[in-house]
């Protein structure tokens, strides 16, 4: 059992160094806020119009750019900018972004996607 363990936490590990995950993280989190803010009854919805679907729009297109670069980490420039984007977007469109607290997480997580750079295994110094 406490292999399994060591195994599962080496893995992750392994797959959070590789990866720009606490970005990811971070922009999920403000999407899932300013989703959760804009949530409102279908009939609403539908007869504001688009006012309405922004907000679902815009959180679900920033959850999304927190979760494509976890898998293709290549990709973290094109959707790091799209999701800050999104969250300042999400400023007009969703109740001041999720109240700026899903506007802040959207740029920090974009932010820090975009800045993020894969570690590099140490060279060890030869002596002699």
């Amino acid at each position: 059992m406490l292999s399994r363990a060591r195994t599962a936490y080496t893995w992750f590990r392994a797959f959070r160094r590789t990866r720009p995950f606490w970005g990811g993280v971070w922009l999920v989190a403000g999407g899932w806020t300013v989703l959760k803010f804009s949530l409102s009854s279908l009939q609403l919805i539908v007869s504001t119009g688009f006012g309405g679907v922004a907000g679902y729009l815009v959180g679900g297109g920033m959850i999304l750019c927190g979760l494509i670069p976890l898998a293709l980490p290549a990709q973290r420039y094109t959707f790091g900018l799209i999701g800050a984007v999104l969250a300042v977007v999400s400023l007009v469109v969703s109740n001041l972004g999720g109240f700026l607290l899903g506007m802040t997480l959207g740029v920090l997580g974009g932010s820090m996607m975009v800045g993020w750079g894969a570690r590099r295994p140490r060279r060890r110094a030869v002596e002699g």
